[in-house]
């Protein structure tokens, strides 16, 4: 199928695309490489139009759009879906996205981003929801409910795009039988309006007694979120605290403000919460897609992987633990030390937010089942992470 990759209404190249590989075959004419998708224009040069390297990382990124291979259960999602393999939904709906404005475009066809893009646009949502997150649902989705966003979330959790009053939310349930996500992406909204750290707003809600995280959409019409990942992706890789700077270099050349002191939030925040899977692709930038002007730094986001969750048992309490500095998992009191000014942060604000978390968990255990030691076992970790940034505050 010829078809044309396009920003918006900007046409970036025009490619061979397979629809049964689901690869691009041949790429027939660059337009407007700086319109491309970052991870793409930024390894691309002048004469590479018709080059391996070009239609590889093309197909690889659009592969990428898809819904992950490792997503949780997975097979029965497929199964729900009646499909066979998550590419298959990829040309089910122009390949859009609800974190940006890419879109593939049949060659002859009139369409615009304007006739068909989630942002304007309302999608049905109830039978993949049902199918993603329900547990014993027996839903076959129809062709037509296969038209919507879904077909392009990344991560391992099962999740969905829904609309409320208009405005597009992500619904988040736990990993497997473990239904601690929801809470600590709670958790860590609440540490974060407290300490004044820009961050998207996640709350808790009930999906068929299944409890679930939900937030708005943070990209919008005119904005998309370039992770780290793709900005790193062409740099000299070191291992050491060394990406971390150059990182912050390349923002501030592109004129983000603060972008040193955001990051340090973030990671502040992950050693509050012993945030275990800060990976490349869960922070960035916002792009404005019109200007291509990097805008800010993305809001704090994708925090469930926190507070031991990895480790718990009934038999031990784990007061340790390690997270994720750039390509290196390091122990989260090293990781601290990239932050310059510890004593800038305000840690009486965080008084009572043990005691609010225990409130929320016991709330809910009537679903998650969370035993009153494991509760308590939470909350203490949590208190030993503020307490131990205290002492660092002290000690600096």
């Amino acid at each position: 199928m010829k078809c044309i990759l396009m920003n918006k209404n900007t046409e970036v190249l025009i490619a061979e695309y397979n629809e049964v590989s689901k690869f691009f075959d041949r790429i027939i004419e660059v337009i407007n490489i700086h319109y491309a998708p970052y991870i793409i224009e930024s390894i691309y040069e002048v004469g590479d139009d018709n080059s391996n390297a070009l239609r590889t990382n093309l197909s690889e990124w659009f592969k990428g759009r898809g819904i992950p291979s490792w997503r949780d259960k997975l097979d029965l999602l497929l199964h729900r879906l009646n499909i066979d393999t998550p590419s298959e939904l990829l040309d089910k709906a122009f390949g859009l996205s609800l974190s940006d404005q890419y879109w593939i475009k049949p060659y002859n066809s009139n369409i615009t981003y304007d006739d068909i893009n989630f942002f304007d646009h309302d999608f049905l949502y109830a039978e993949f929801l049902e199918a993603s997150l329900s547990k014993n649902s027996k839903t076959i989705v129809s062709e037509y409910s296969l038209k919507t966003p879904n077909n392009t979330t990344d991560g391992m959790l099962k999740k969905a795009w829904i609309i409320e009053d208009g405005i597009r939310f992500l619904l988040k349930g736990g990993y497997k039988d473990e239904l601690l996500q929801p809470f600590n992406e709670v958790l860590a909204s609440e540490i974060s309006r407290r300490l004044h750290f820009d961050h998207v707003e996640y709350v808790l809600d009930t999906y068929k007694d299944t409890v679930v995280s939900i937030c708005p959409c943070f990209v919008t019409k005119d904005t998309e979120l370039i992770t780290c990942y793709q900005i790193r992706n062409d740099m000299k890789r070191h291992d050491n605290i060394e990406d971390y700077e150059e990182y912050i270099r390349v923002l501030e050349e592109h004129g983000i403000k603060d972008a040193r002191t955001k990051l340090e939030n973030m990671y502040i925040l992950d050693y509050l919460i012993m945030n275990e899977d800060r990976h490349l692709n869960n922070f960035g930038i916002i792009r404005n897609v019109n200007t291509l002007e990097w805008v800010d730094v993305a809001p704090i986001f994708d925090n469930g992987q926190s507070l031991n969750i990895r480790y718990y048992d009934d038999e031990e309490l784990h007061l340790s633990g390690e997270g994720r500095l750039f390509y290196e998992i390091k122990p989260f009191d090293e990781i601290i030390k990239v932050v310059k000014d510890i004593k800038r942060i305000d840690l009486s604000l965080l008084d009572g937010v043990v005691e609010w978390f225990d409130d929320l968990l016991h709330e809910y255990q009537h679903l998650t089942g969370f035993s009153d030691t494991r509760i308590n076992r939470l909350c203490i970790v949590l208190n030993r992470q503020i307490d131990k940034l205290k002492e660092l505050q002290g000690n600096s």
